[in-house]
């Protein structure tokens, strides 16, 4: 027996084609991951995770993000090149996943964090990896204000991340708006999640999934405060 609300959920997928593999996007502090690992739960699916906690750089980038960028914005790059490259030699043709990034928006990303020179090398390492990553069934993209990421972002209490700014998730808030106002690659899925309590609240969640599992092309909003 367990106390994880969570537990007691049911989905009965007769019927249903359920997308073979999710991206889910979204700003620090946002949920992505919390939701990444419930869908993998709920549909049985394996994991692929950024897993920032093992980047070594990362603490010094919010520590001092001019002098760190760089090597923190490689590690990312590297780490995102070798999980792809494994898949590959695995079984990448017929995923079965969810991950919690995508690695188109790495040079939005880097064009925020880097200045020029460093941005061109980048650039040149980016081009050079020729990152050939499968392309998802459906990507999710969760959105909320900066007010609400800080929130979050304070109250799941990761020390490193205490010193990110305001200025810095508006900066990337914006960056998510300009990729996914052009993204076209997969059936997209822009989440409000200012009133979404994914990790707690087992309804929000069910409400979610019972409506991404309609999503087969094109563009979609879910609010739902209107729904």
């Amino acid at each position: 027996m367990t106390d994880d609300p969570f537990d007691n959920l049911h989905f009965d997928f007769e019927g249903r084609t359920l997308p073979r593999f999710v991206a889910v996007e979204g700003n620090i502090g946002v949920g992505k991951t919390t939701l990444a690992r419930r869908l993998a739960s709920t549909f049985n699916y394996e994991t692929l995770l950024e897993s920032a906690e093992d980047n070594p750089f990362l603490e010094r980038f919010y520590q001092d993000r001019k002098r760190n960028a760089l090597p923190t914005q490689l590690y990312f790059l590297f780490q995102r090149s070798q999980q792809f490259r494994e898949l590959r030699q695995g079984d990448m043709f017929s995923p079965l996943r969810v991950a919690d990034f995508l690695i188109n928006k790495d040079p939005l990303f880097a064009r925020i964090t880097l200045d020029d020179d460093e941005f061109g090398l980048y650039k040149k390492v980016y081009d050079q990896l020729i990152i050939d990553a499968p392309k998802p069934d459906l990507v999710v993209y969760l959105q909320a204000p900066v007010d609400v990421l800080l929130k979050r972002i304070r109250q799941r209490g990761v020390v490193a991340e205490q010193r990110i700014e305001q200025d810095y998730l508006q900066q990337l808030n914006d960056a998510y708006t300009q990729l996914f106002h052009y993204y076209s690659d997969a059936p997209l899925l822009i989440v409000n999640a200012t009133e979404i309590d994914l990790a707690n609240n087992p309804q929000h969640y069910r409400q979610l999934v019972d409506y991404l599992l309609t999503i087969r092309n094109g563009r979609h909003y879910y609010n739902p405060a209107t729904i």
